[in-house]
């Protein structure tokens, strides 16, 4: 697809995102793996293994036509969103733990992502043309270089000058925040003709996905025993999805605006779920922040 929304603004709003992420950002927060080790490898595992099967059951039971069944499992494959960090703050959860869950995610999800969707292409067949026979590993690094170099500069302009980095991001934020809210409109606006169908069919199955994968962010690491700030945290980071990554290879790699619809929908749903979810959360008394050693 050929067109400034796929060329232009969709790579360049995805930028401007993974750039605000990046001046959230430390060489701590990578550095951190290694001090919460059981804490990354039992989200990791549920957002890179767990989701992407339960979303596999979902539109199977919801019986979606192929189209937006592969965009589900895009969505399901792809990483945490950046407002997760912010649901995790607004509801007492581990938001270091939320960075550095999405970092690792979003070098993870260079490998895990092209394989889950070229899977799910071969598996459902979608009728999207000559892009429908997979994801090229070629684009899949276009894509991702988008993500990671703004969130390097980010990191470096962090690095270098921490109250710059301070003064900017919440502007960054709020800018990040229009974007995507932009680029969901645009892709439904651009399938107006089918929105009212293609909401009644996939917006049950975000609705449940959404609702799953917050339950099992929360559950499966307190089943684990980690404590409840980093359980919050990784329920968001879990159930907070990247939809700017997703959308932007709907369109601009795959070239199918139809494919970034579950996205768009789930976008606006999750909002009202994950607050939702942070209230059940954080009923009873408040997660506290850990004390610090007495000096």
């Amino acid at each position: 697809m050929d067109t400034p929304l796929a060329t232009v603004f969709l790579p360049l709003a995805l930028a401007v995102i993974m750039f605000g992420l990046g001046l959230s950002l430390t060489i701590d927060d990578f550095r951190r793996v290694r001090r919460h080790p059981r804490a990354v490898v039992v989200a990791m595992s549920c957002q890179l293994l767990l989701l992407p099967a339960v979303c596999l059951g979902l539109v199977l039971a919801f019986d979606l036509s192929p189209v937006l069944a592969v965009g589900m499992m895009l969505l399901a494959a792809s990483p945490g969103g950046t407002t997760a960090n912010l649901y995790s703050h607004l509801f007492g959860g581990d938001v270091a733990l939320n960075i550095t869950l999405t970092a690792v995610n979003a070098l993870l999800a260079i490998v895990t992502l092209p394989i889950i969707t070229n899977l799910s292409l071969h598996y459902f067949e979608p009728d999207i043309g000559e892009n429908g026979m997979g994801l090229q590993f070629g684009k899949i690094l276009q894509v991702f270089a988008l993500v990671l170099v703004p969130v390097a500069i980010g990191l470096v302009i962090r690095r270098r000058s921490q109250e710059f980095a301070r003064r900017m991001d919440r502007p960054v934020r709020l800018l990040s925040v229009a974007v995507l809210v932009t680029i969901i409109t645009g892709a439904l606006v651009a399938e107006r003709d089918n929105i009212g169908d293609y909401l009644s069919d996939v917006g049950p199955t975000a609705v449940v996905f959404c609702a799953l994968s917050l339950t099992i962010g929360y559950a499966i690491p307190r089943m684990a025993r980690l404590d409840k700030r980093q359980s919050i945290a990784c329920s968001m980071e879990i159930g907070v999805h990247n939809s700017a990554i997703a959308m932007t290879l709907a369109i601009s790699v795959l070239g199918s605006v139809s494919l970034a619809v579950p996205a768009a929908v789930y976008g606006v749903l999750m909002n009202p779920i994950a607050a939702l979810a942070g209230v059940l959360m954080t009923r009873g008394p408040r997660p506290a922040e850990k004390a610090a050693p007495a000096h």
